[in-house]
């Protein structure tokens, strides 16, 4: 099988879709039994490690949209058995499609979240152009498989009208080698976030929290990790100056074994998120131990099922309840919690896993191979 997955951008900063969708074809190569490349425009941070199968191509972006000739001209050039493109609304997505179409080859589409219904209502005049007259209704509409994270994602995905197959993969996790070397070092309790600081993510939320807990966290700490829409991060820096919180830290943009070591710090995890497709950073901090508090917005009950954290609403009452709790309970609880999420990554997430789940996939559409479990039609 030959096959040709595109994605937009694979910057260090662009975020989970890119790390996602590198992780997994670095898992694809290593199993092995798909000759796979990954099409892309050149970045200064671009990762991977200089991969043959990586063709980063000069970037000729024009407009927000990203038009790139010199992606037209590799995919009209290219001869592929199966055509993959990761996320909407590009220019890269859409000529993929039909780049596959013209062709006769099959496609699928990976949307990573993006036809969430609070992802739809951001730049909605825009996105509903691109559903009508961007030919991007006409790509859903004719993939012969939707990749999705979770069966939330189905749904909001079904719920738009479409009846195509679709098939419900996990992201990858792909552990660090230095992953064993990782220790929790919880010299004092704290409560952590990472991510985009964007008013979706409800950091303000988490913020509010903290501040209704007051002197019951007087001698703990809050750490805040990541960058996002400057005017929100001003403002979640305004909130703790004027409540005079000393026991909150910004960390900016960390990444790498420093990611890591600050997960491993922490007594819990939040991620009050409105909403999360998958939510990479919550497989990242079990696999290191940590337990998690995400919101009812995230496919994450799994934390309350396996007892690796806690899967609540994300109103700052309820989420000053869940901190208080976790910070109540003894080391021993916080370690035995810890395990089971170590183990949950173990037995569901691992990239060569998913990578596994992958190879299915192109399998059934490729060589007609037995229809997966996880592909529903």
């Amino acid at each position: 099988m030959k096959v040709l997955q595109t994605i937009a951008g694979l910057g260090a900063h662009s975020g989970g879709t890119s790390t996602c969708t590198c992780d997994l074809l670095m898992a694809m190569h290593r199993i092995g039994g798909c000759e796979i490349d990954l099409l892309t425009l050149r970045c200064d941070d671009l990762l991977g490690h200089g991969e043959t199968w990586i063709k980063a191509l000069p970037d000729d972006a024009v407009s927000p949209y990203g038009y790139s000739r010199n992606i037209n001209r590799f995919l009209q050039q290219s001869d592929y058995d199966l055509y993959h493109t990761n996320g909407m609304w590009m220019h890269c997505n859409h000529v993929t499609c039909a780049a596959a179409r013209h062709k006769g080859k099959p496609y699928v589409i990976t949307p990573h979240g993006m036809l969430h219904p609070q992802a739809m209502k951001r730049s909605a005049w825009k996105k509903k152009l691109l559903l009508d007259f961007g030919g991007v209704n006409k790509d859903l509409k004719l993939a012969n498989c939707i990749h999705v994270t979770c069966l939330d994602e189905m749904n909001n995905y079904r719920a738009l009208g479409y009846k195509n197959p679709v098939a419900i993969i996990p992201n990858p996790f792909s552990a660090p080698t230095f992953i064993d070397e990782i220790k929790n070092n919880r010299d004092i309790k704290r409560i952590g976030f990472l991510g985009r600081l964007y008013p979706y993510k409800k950091v303000d939320a988490l913020l509010n929290a903290w501040i209704k807990l007051g002197r019951q966290v007087s001698d703990c700490q809050l750490v805040i990790m990541g960058t996002g829409e400057l005017s929100y991060e001003q403002m979640l820096k305004s909130m703790v100056r004027q409540h005079g919180l000393t026991n909150v830290e910004f960390a900016g943009f960390v990444a790498g074994r420093e990611k890591f070591e600050r997960l491993a710090s922490l007594t819990a995890l939040c991620v009050p998120s409105d909403f999360e497709n998958f939510g990479m950073i919550v497989t990242e901090a079990l696999s290191v131990g940590t337990p998690v508090i995400a919101s009812l917005g995230t496919p994450w009950q799994e934390l309350n099922t396996e007892h690796c954290g806690y899967w609540v609403k994300n109103d700052a009452d309820t989420l000053a309840e869940a901190i208080k709790a976790v910070l109540s309970l003894p080391a021993y609880e916080i370690s035995r919690m810890g395990e089971n999420g170590k183990r949950l990554v173990k037995e569901k997430y691992q990239d060569t896993q998913v990578a596994s789940m992958m190879a299915q996939l192109y399998g059934w559409i490729i060589n007609c191979d037995k229809k997966p479990k996880f592909v529903y039609v």
